[in-house]
């Protein structure tokens, strides 16, 4: 489930912004999901490679 642009708004609210284009939530909210995409494509990986079918917390760990 990605983030919306909603989210990566209040995200950039929280960080200190005070306005927020639709554009910088937008492309905040295609780097994150990227970004999160790439870690869970890395977590599975890991934990195919330890023989197991669970993604673990240090499979999500190691993947940074």
């Amino acid at each position: 489930m990605p983030i919306s642009r909603l989210t990566a708004k209040k995200i950039l609210k929280s960080a200190g912004a005070d306005r927020v284009s639709e554009t910088a939530a937008r492309e905040l909210a295609q780097v994150v999901n990227a970004f999160a995409y790439s870690m869970a494509k890395k977590a599975v990986m890991l934990a195919k490679h330890a023989k197991r079918k669970t993604v673990k917390k240090v499979d999500v760990t190691l993947a940074k």
